[in-house]
């Protein structure tokens, strides 16, 4: 068989830490390729075209675009920074031949860019390192660099490897220098760094086809959509085909369409071999991890291992007084269709069913990958209930063992003994300390994944909005014992209606309120936090009686403090074991399991009675 090195193609994946400026470097290479008219108006962040990716400033979903630089069509894919995101990520590095690994000049190497490094070395990836803003004025440039060096030599990366090129760059000026003290107005030393540095693809052009499908995107007019790298052989437009499944069997299939990447656009063609990232249509059941396969030939291409889920969570139709008030899917079979679509482009999520069938048990890598999905859903028109996220045990060597996570923060000074007052019942470890060149603090802990739920809301109001603070998945280890849940009780509304000025007055003495004047409740409805710690029934759509005596604008006179608006992500962390949250496509509520106050007061002594 005749291999061939393809030198006018370079395939490579941008892989970093949450907020390190892997899209904003996109943007940029983008608009210096060429690829927009002199005229076009062109948003900031291109590649995140998803709403939430947009809203959040985050990138949740793998992208892949392609530019030209002197000949050459340099292949990129766009990966998320944050962990829990990352399935995407492992399975994209399947397709490249190196990356750029993007680090902050002043925050230097992170959690995430450990775990994306780790994964790109086993892999045997070419690095580039891209010392990002050092446009900033407290840039640390050369300690920076240390520090991956050091982060290199701890992964175990080997000889090669660790002699990688270092690229100092201001994604957001559009600029990149060999050397931080050269004079540059543009990115063409990084793209003359990827030509020399990122190995061509080679293969063997003549061999039997095999392509490895890494991606699956949906078009509203094409329908499904797979993208992959072609690992040998070349592929061609109405192409009869074999799949090789995940579980070892083999469906025939024809290709409809074929096409590449050019800017953001994909451009049909009539064939692609060897190296090139290719978007297939006309395979409706093909998965990711699946391999399209010579007719005469089906060899599978061995596939990432994914890491396992750690959180849990049960999804289950809405049954609440209120339901079918909003939302277009309903029923248990709209919320398991969707559960199901969802595990095909998801690699990292499973779904399960349970002993009812109104309820599903989904698993993902953190509370935000979950909560991601619960937001997409409700904004596609579903209308269901969530538990509170649990994390995933398992028995290894007969011994009870629990998902751990390295948890940073960076905080002032001041909140230092606040922040470690708190972290102790959650059976956090401190491992490290750090005084960074601002001033700040930075703190390392080992702590179980279970004392991080519902942390994130306690730690800003400690940090008085101050602190960042990152975590990433490193194993598991023998459970750490018990942890306390939320110490204060919730206000729950004692009967269904309307709330009122009056009512809401007298509820906010009892704690923190999360509703308005107006605000449509129901009997069970957890309407606010209370400030001891049993939960408190109270009739918030009580209205003062009138007389003669007394006018009908006194309610107007009562001052009511503003009230806590709880996002999904608030509700997620806030919830105990008896609560759920209520998502619709308008409305966010929590509500007890048990809405009627008799018989969740009866459950409760049942329970005092079983404990003791």
């Amino acid at each position: 068989m005749q291999e061939i090195t393809r030198d006018d193609i370079r395939n490579i994946a941008i892989i970093a830490h949450v907020d390190h400026g892997k899209t904003t470097l996109v943007d940029g290479m983008l608009k210096q390729s060429g690829i927009f008219r002199a005229n076009q108006q062109v948003e900031e962040r291109i590649l995140d075209s998803n709403e939430l990716e947009r809203e959040r400033g985050i990138t949740i979903l793998a992208k892949n675009t392609a530019v030209t630089y002197n000949g050459v069509t340099i292949n990129i894919v766009d990966t998320p920074g944050h962990a829990d995101f990352g399935g995407e990520v492992e399975r994209v590095l399947k397709m490249v031949d190196g990356v750029l690994l993007l680090v902050d000049a002043f925050e230097g190497p992170m959690p995430q860019t450990r775990f994306v490094l780790k994964k790109a070395l086993a892999l045997n990836l070419k690095p580039i390192v891209v010392i990002n803003k050092i446009d900033r004025p407290d840039a640390r440039v050369n300690e920076v660099v240390d520090e991956i060096l050091e982060l290199f030599i701890e992964l175990g990366a080997d000889d090669d490897q660790i002699d990688f090129p270092v690229i100092y760059a201001s994604a957001r000026e559009g600029i990149a220098k060999n050397s931080i003290d050269d004079d540059s107005s543009d990115l063409r030393p990084l793209f003359d760094a990827i030509l020399k540095y990122i190995p061509a693809p080679r293969g063997e052009i003549d061999a039997p086809l095999q392509v490895l499908v890494t991606t699956l995107e949906h078009d509203n007019y094409i329908g499904r959509i797979c993208i992959g790298r072609v690992e040998r052989g070349t592929i061609k437009t109405g192409q009869n085909i074999v799949v090789c499944k995940r579980d070892g069997g083999t469906v025939n299939a024809k290709i409809a369409e074929l096409y590449m990447y050019s800017g953001l656009k994909r451009i049909a063609v009539e064939k692609a071999c060897v190296g090139d990232i290719v978007a297939i249509s006309g395979l409706e059941d093909v998965n990711i991890g699946e391999t399209l396969c010579d007719i005469d030939h089906p060899e599978a291409v061995p596939f990432v291992d994914i890491d396992e889920p750690t959180v849990t969570m049960t999804f289950s139709t809405n049954n609440s007084p209120f339901a079918g008030r909003e939302g277009e899917y309903v029923t248990s079979r709209h919320l398991r269709d969707r559960l199901f679509r969802e595990m095909k482009t998801n690699v990292s999520m499973r779904v399960e069913e349970t002993d009812t069938p109104d309820s599903f048990k989904v698993s993902g890598r953190g509370e935000l990958h979950l909560s991601i999905l619960i937001e997409t859903m409700r904004r596609e028109g579903y209308e269901f209930q969530v538990s509170k996220p649990t994390v995933i045990m398992k028995r290894i060597n007969g011994v009870l063992c629990e998902p751990m996570e390295q948890l940073t923060v960076e905080i002032p000074e001041e909140f230092m003994g606040v922040v470690m007052e708190k972290l102790g019942p959650r059976k956090a470890e401190m491992m490290n300390m750090f005084t960074m060149p601002d001033g700040r603090i930075k703190l390392e802990f080992k702590i179980p994944s279970r004392g991080l739920i519902g942390y994130r809301p306690q730690f800003m109001t400690d940090t008085k909005g101050n602190g960042i603070m990152n975590h990433i998945f490193i194993g598991y280890e023998p459970y750490k014992g018990e942890i306390p849940e939320r110490n204060t009780g919730s206000i729950v509304a004692f009967e269904t209606g309307e709330a009122t000025t009056y009512g809401l007055y007298n509820a906010q003495e009892r704690g923190t309120l999360f509703i308005t004047p107006g605000t449509q409740v129901y009997e069970g409805m957890v309407v606010g936090e209370c400030s001891r710690e049993q939960d408190v029934d109270i009739n918030v759509c009580k209205k003062k009686h009138l007389t003669n005596l007394r006018s009908s604008t006194a309610d107007e006179t009562l001052r009511l403090v503003p009230p806590k608006i709880m996002s999904l992500e608030d509700a997620l962390d806030f919830i105990k074991s008896d609560e759920l949250v209520e998502v619709t496509p308008k409305s966010i509520r929590i509500r007890k399991k048990i809405l009627d106050s008799q018989m969740r007061y009866k459950e409760a002594g049942k329970q005092i009675k079983n404990s003791l």
